[in-house]
C-alpha cells in the first residue's frame, strides 16, 4: 500500500545579609515554575517500569477503566456525503498497547512477565483505520456492458483488497513517517446461512515510537473516490 500539533516577581529586601538567601530561594521557585510551565514532550517513551506495571494492571482488571482508557485513543468521524466512509482513526501509544496486550493474556500472567515481554522489542505506535462501504461506494460495482453481446450492465463484487487503493500518511513535524509494518483485512457481514457480504476493511500501521518527537501527530487518508481525511492527535494528552 502506498501509505500518504506555557514568573515570579522578586522583591528586593535590601542589605547584604538578605541577598544570597533570597536569591537561592528565588532560584528554586523559578526553576519549579519553569518546570511546571514547560510543555510536555508528547507521549511517554520509553515507558518506565512503573508505567509498564500500571498499564499491566489496567489490562488485567478487564473493567470499564480499560475501555475508558482505550476510547481516548480513538477518533470517530462523520459520514461523508459520498464515497467510502472512514469511520474512525485510532492511535495507540506504547502505554495503551501494553494495557491492551495485558487484557488479552490468560491466567498466570504476571507484572514481571509483562515487563519482560515489553522489553523484548522496541516500542511502537500503532495506527488503526476503519473503512466502511457506503451506498455510493458499495460492495457490488457496475460491470460495463459488453458491446459484442448487447448484454445489460451487470455487477461484480468489489475486490476484497480494495483498501490498497487508499493512501495513508502519518505526519510528525510535517514529515511523513515510514511504517515498520502495514497490513489490511477486509470485514464482512454474514447471515445465518453462511452467506457473507463485504462491508469494509481494517488497516493497521506500526511506527517506531521514538519517531514521535512532537506534541502532535496528523493522520491523513486519501480515498480513491473522495476528499482527503485528516485527523490530529494531541500526544501530550495521551499516556
Amino acid at each position: 500500500m502506498n501509505p500518504p500539533d506555557n514568573r515570579v516577581r522578586l522583591n528586593n529586601m535590601g542589605g547584604v545579609s538578605h541577598t544570597r538567601p533570597l536569591l537561592r530561594s528565588t532560584a528554586g521557585i523559578l526553576s519549579a515554575t519553569l518546570l511546571l510551565s514547560l510543555p510536555s514532550l508528547g507521549m511517554e517513551t520509553p515507558l518506565s517500569d512503573e508505567a509498564v506495571r500500571e498499564a499491566y494492571f489496567l489490562g488485567q482488571r478487564h473493567e470499564q477503566d480499560l475501555s475508558d482508557l482505550l476510547a481516548q485513543y480513538k477518533t470517530p468521524l462523520p459520514m461523508p456525503e459520498s464515497g467510502p466512509y472512514i469511520s474512525s482513526v485510532t492511535l495507540y501509544t506504547p502505554f495503551a498497547l501494553v494495557a491492551q496486550l495485558s487484557s488479552q493474556r490468560t491466567m498466570n500472567y504476571s507484572a514481571q512477565q509483562a515487563e519482560a515481554d515489553h522489553r523484548k522489542h522496541p516500542e511502537i505506535v500503532r495506527v488503526i483505520i476503519q473503512i466502511q462501504l457506503t451506498e455510493s461506494y458499495p460492495a457490488l460495482i457496475p460491470r460495463p456492458q459488453d458491446p459484442h453481446t448487447g448484454s445489460p450492465i451487470g455487477y461484480e463484487q468489489r475486490p476484497s483488497d480494495f483498501w490498497k487503493d487508499f493512501q495513508v500518511a502519518v505526519l510528525v513535524k510535517d514529515q511523513s513517517l515510514p511504517p515498520l509494518d502495514a497490513s489490511g483485512d477486509p470485514t464482512y457481514s454474514c447471515d445465518t446461512y453462511g452467506s457473507c457480504t463485504l462491508t469494509g476493511a481494517t488497516l493497521q500501521f506500526d511506527y517506531p515510537a521514538d519517531a514521535f518527537t512532537s506534541n502532535s501527530a496528523t493522520i491523513q487518508i486519501t480515498p480513491p473516490e473522495s476528499d482527503l481525511v485528516s485527523v490530529d492527535f494531541d500526544l501530550a494528552r495521551l499516556r
